[in-house]
């Protein structure tokens, strides 16, 4: 489950920055069509996998669940907390 959390995560970020740096430079319209809904999917797939991930030998708290919900970088957020309380 965190091996699709993590694609999700690298998906999200990654295509956050083509879409920020299409913005801040020549603004063409169909690579903000192709990153927008990759974007929108990874984000919504970072939310559904870090809510159902399963009981970790420490279980997540649904404050470091909610992280996911920061656009962009949320589910490295949850990986890394999921990392953090691991043994």
């Amino acid at each position: 489950m965190l091996t699709g959390l993590r694609a999700a995560a690298v998906v999200e970020a990654a295509s956050l920055a083509v879409l920020l740096l299409n913005l801040a430079t020549v603004h063409l319209r169909p690579v903000t069509q192709l990153a927008g809904p990759v974007h929108g999917c990874a984000y919504l797939a970072a939310i559904v996998l870090a809510l159902s991930l399963p009981a970790l030998p420490v279980p997540l708290s649904h404050r470091d669940r909610a992280l996911a919900l920061v656009p962009g970088i949320g589910g490295w957020l949850v990986l890394r907390r999921a990392e953090l309380n691991s043994p």
